[in-house]
């Protein structure tokens, strides 16, 4: 049997859209992203205080040159924070094998320094043999924050997924809670959330977790995908956005009505992912950053969702940050949100990739809302 991993599936798309892609011109939109029309779903205006229209154009952290290192073919799902007057990356890195997780350290979001691998694989683990992927710890919530971190009984608090097989992203993975004193060193709870205790959207895995306290109780938001479709019924699957709740980080309850956020009408900017949840609290309400993957555009985009609640929000009419021109860091995909403000300047950070599968170049880069002097 042949496996297709989440990589090659959006790979394939792009390469299926590449004919109709190149045959349309689309006119520049100032300062990075080219027109694209916008789709039927979404009739909400995007924030202009949440826009982030302009690009680093440049990788800010790259695998790494070792070739023994765990992120030495590539790195992705920044989460990027505050700690002690200082800004951290927490990041995944892909060796070869499966992920594990790192971070990095910087004084001014553009210029990272590693500080190595700080979640790695367990050989004896059943849940992490092959993979561990941290992508949230415990933050102030509000988007016009310096994402500063949050003590639970002493302690920092964080959400990882893993994947059960050696590979990229392979196998249905489940996410669960670590706890740590000093960001370095991590203590691995079992799994909360597995994908066999779900329903149809979510049976054939979950994807990056990002955990929320507000008033009293925590929020686990995650994506999720269906069961891989049989060739002769197109193959692929979907991903779409949910979340659980708990008051005591034990017990957790899935929303009835998830998904929260779920893909768009055919032919839309997220017809078939809807993926990779970082929420905040904006205006009094709540904003969920994402990426989308439209199956006839082939590009994954970060976007835009907002409500006046966790559990009903609306998506935007704009892209927040598009996939680059042809040659630029991020041609092909400009996905996997964080953001956080310093200076009054809100600062957009995502996965950037550029070229094709299988020698496409996976880092990280960064937009923001006022232009780079």
């Amino acid at each position: 049997m042949i496996m297709i991993t989440r990589r090659k599936f959006v790979s394939t798309l792009s390469i299926a859209a590449l004919a109709s892609a190149a045959a349309k011109a689309w006119p520049s939109q100032s300062p990075q992203n080219p027109t694209v029309p916008p789709a039927p779903d979404r009739t909400v205006p995007t924030p202009p205080s949440l826009e982030t229209p302009y690009k680093y154009e440049k990788l800010i952290l790259a695998a790494a040159s070792d070739p023994s290192a765990f992120d030495s073919k590539s790195v992705d799902c920044p989460f990027v924070f505050t700690s002690a007057g200082r800004f951290y990356m927490a990041y995944i890195g892909y060796d070869g094998t499966g992920y594990q997780t790192g971070l990095a350290s910087s004084n001014n979001l553009v210029d990272w320094e590693r500080q190595g691998c700080i979640l790695h694989r367990d050989p004896q683990s059943e849940v992490t043999r092959y993979n561990v992927a941290m992508n949230w710890i415990l933050r102030e919530n509000d988007v016009r924050s310096a994402g500063a971190l949050r003590k639970i009984h002493g302690r920092y608090l964080g959400a990882y997924h893993a994947y059960p097989n050696a590979g990229y992203e392979s196998g249905p993975a489940v996410i669960g809670l670590c706890w740590s004193h000093d960001l370095l060193h991590w203590q691995l709870d079992p799994p909360c959330l597995r994908p066999e205790d779900g329903t149809d959207w979510e049976n054939g895995g979950l994807y990056k977790p990002c955990i929320v306290e507000y008033e009293g109780l925590f929020y686990l938001f995650y994506n999720a995908k269906t069961e891989t479709l049989p060739a002769a019924q197109g193959g692929g699957w979907h991903e779409q956005i949910g979340v659980a709740t708990s008051k005591d980080l034990k017990t957790w309850t899935r929303y009835a009505a998830n998904p929260i956020l779920r893909n768009g009408p055919k032919g839309s900017w997220d017809d078939r992912f809807v993926s990779d949840p970082c929420v905040v609290r904006y205006a009094g309400g709540w904003a969920i950053f994402y990426y989308g993957l439209s199956s006839n555009k082939g590009k994954a985009r970060d976007f835009l969702a907002v409500g006046s609640d966790p559990f009903h929000p609306e998506k935007t009419d704009s892209i927040l940050v598009d996939a680059g021109a042809p040659g630029s860091v991020d041609d092909d995909y400009a996905h996997k949100p964080s953001v956080i403000t310093h200076d009054g300047v809100l600062y957009h950070f995502y996965c950037a990739v550029s070229g094709k599968y299988p020698n496409d170049v996976r880092g990280i880069s960064v937009a923001r809302s006022m232009p780079w002097t």
